[in-house]
């Protein structure tokens, strides 16, 4: 019962995010709750680490490390605005935006393109306010609706492909999710030109060239992403040939960030990482596993008449409750429902689509929304108020639901 409370107050204090003036991070507040969990006996030590899943935290470890390195060299930022400067109109810009950074970000976790192409778009568009406001819509949506079709799009697909048993993660994303993906990514293209077709009317682009901030690191971030790159196609084609011969996203992870590691910033690099997210997801490993542990979901959903196998209510639920306990601790709580139900394949993809658009309701939906924000914001451009999101973001979501509800019902 105690970890049912853990959990409830942890999610609350999730929603709310502040306590009178002292604001709490998502990432001490499921520390906390593990901890409570942990030296209350809910769960034991051993089950606490034996809870923790290694491929997730190593594979993430290698994400933040290859995104830090392509960070700190600026190769991946002078690349795409090399791209996307060649844009001849305020509208192609905004397409270029759209799908290069939507395509990016299903490679490199979202959260890295967002730290990436925030300066990339805010350097284009100058001291624009308007513009600004466009574009940095443009790369948020861009950016969550791009992870959609990957299984390294972001964390709550990671989640997912680690405990899928149904093939290669890869093929399966790209079979039930490529195609529903390019459609949104082309509608946030149309309705932003809809929307905001005055402010783009007497738009021009900033010229000015970009440069790499250190070449030698861009050297060893470049070996590194391309090692990324083709090992994931390698793993492809070795799944579709049907060789017997298999790795696991762990081992392209590590072997992918090799080259960085080589580097004499190395330290300086895994120093820089995100840790404070994979706290995150160590304490949400060990905080779900002491939940699932009490029955209480598994009684709940054997006495429920929902179906939450169904793709409309896993699309619906997956929405709704993201933006109230996040989608990370929400598809952790969920997969072993569906586990547990017996579900199909088509089910986990409608909570990876799902869980991934409810960050295009809300500025605090997705983590990558809050860092386009911030570090707009350092650059005094403030744009997007939570009621200019909510606006744009939550007729665009039904948009996005309604391509993935429609593509999952030919299946």
């Amino acid at each position: 019962m105690l970890s049912l409370i853990t959990l409830f107050v942890v999610f609350v204090l999730i929603a709310v995010r502040r306590i009178g003036s002292v604001r709490l991070p998502i990432w001490k507040v499921m520390l906390g709750g593990a901890l409570v969990v942990l030296f209350t006996g809910q769960i034991s030590f051993r089950d606490a680490l034996k809870s923790i899943n290694l491929d997730v935290m190593l594979f993430l470890f290698s994400m933040f490390v290859l995104g830090k390195a392509l960070e700190e060299s600026g190769i991946l930022k002078f690349a795409t605005f090399r791209l996307i400067k060649k844009a001849e109109s305020p509208e192609k810009l905004l397409l270029y935006i759209v799908f290069v950074f939507g395509f990016l970000s299903a490679f490199l976790m979202n959260d890295t393109v967002a730290i990436i192409g925030t300066p990339v778009v805010l350097h284009i568009v100058g001291k624009n306010k308007d513009a600004a406001k466009v574009y940095l819509f443009a790369l948020i949506f861009a950016i969550t609706v791009g992870s959609v079709a990957s299984p390294i799009g972001n964390p709550q697909n990671l989640l997912i492909a680690i405990n899928l048993d149904f093939g290669d993660p890869f093929l399966i994303f790209l079979k039930y999710l490529l195609i529903p993906t390019l459609f949104n990514l082309f509608a946030v293209y149309l309705f932003l030109s809809f929307v905001f077709k005055r402010k783009l009317k007497n738009f021009v682009p900033d010229s000015d060239e970009e440069f790499v901030e250190d070449k030698k690191l861009a050297k060893f971030s470049a070996f590194s992403l391309a090692l990324l790159v083709g090992l994931i196609v390698l793993k492809i084609v070795f799944v579709a040939t049907d060789s017997g011969f298999d790795f696991r996203l762990t081992y392209i992870g590590l072997i992918s960030i090799i080259p960085v590691l080589f580097h004499e910033k190395r330290y300086a690099i895994v120093k820089g990482i995100d840790w404070h997210t994979l706290v995150f997801f160590a304490s949400m490993f060990v905080l779900t596993e002491s939940v699932w542990k009490t029955g209480f979901f598994q009684n709940l959903v054997s006495r429920s008449s929902l179906n939450l196998c169904a793709v409309s209510s896993v699309l619906s639920i997956s929405i709704v409750l993201s933006q109230f306990i996040s989608n990370v601790p929400l598809v952790a709580l969920y997969i072993p429902l569906l586990k547990h139900a017996g579900a199909t394949l088509i089910s986990f993809m409608a909570l990876a689509s799902g869980s991934t658009i409810a960050g295009n309701v809300s500025v605090l939906g997705a983590a990558s929304n809050v860092i386009v924000i911030q570090n707009a914001e350092k650059r005094s451009i403030h744009t997007l108020s939570a009621w200019d999101f909510a606006t744009i973001g939550i007729p665009l979501t039904i948009i996005n639901l309604l391509f993935y509800w429609i593509f999952f019902a030919l299946f």
